[in-house]
């Protein structure tokens, strides 16, 4: 998993992902995994960090499919699941997430809004924010600056 996460952070073009994906193994379908949680850890991380255009994209939709997600697990002795797990991580880099939204395109916008409308960040903040980077999505749709 390490080395799949390196070649897509490292990626400038689309050539440079082949082979490479993230699907099926943080998650698939939906489906969440024991490895999740940690693979959210360092997702969030990088997303923090100068990634390309590209690379952002891959992460924030494997994020957004997380978020979406599910699993079969047990809850652990404090009740939380992988699920909880991955919320905390999402939630700690709250402010990051936000600020790629209200930077970025049109889809980044709309795909932010959705993970922390899936996760269930922030309460009223992220209402609030959600609704921002609805309205910024709308409008840079409209000025044909989507992408």
């Amino acid at each position: 998993m390490p080395l799949l996460i390196e070649a897509i952070i490292t990626a400038e073009t689309p050539r440079d992902m082949i082979g490479y994906t993230l699907d099926g193994h943080v998650e698939e379908s939906t489906i969440i995994f024991e490895c999740t949680q940690p693979a959210v850890g360092v997702i969030m991380a990088a997303l923090a960090g100068d990634l390309s255009i590209l690379a952002r994209d891959v992460l924030l939709q494997t994020l957004s499919f997380v978020a979406a997600g599910s699993s079969d697990d047990e809850p652990d002795a404090e009740g939380a699941g992988l699920g909880d797990g991955c919320r905390r991580h999402a939630q700690e880099g709250f402010w990051g997430l936000v600020q790629i939204g209200l930077t970025g395109s049109a889809d980044d916008a709309e795909t932010v809004a959705d993970i922390c409308e899936y996760f269930g960040l922030g309460g009223d903040k992220s209402a609030f924010y959600q609704a921002q980077l609805r309205e910024r999505m709308r409008a840079k749709a409209r000025r044909g600056q989507g992408f």
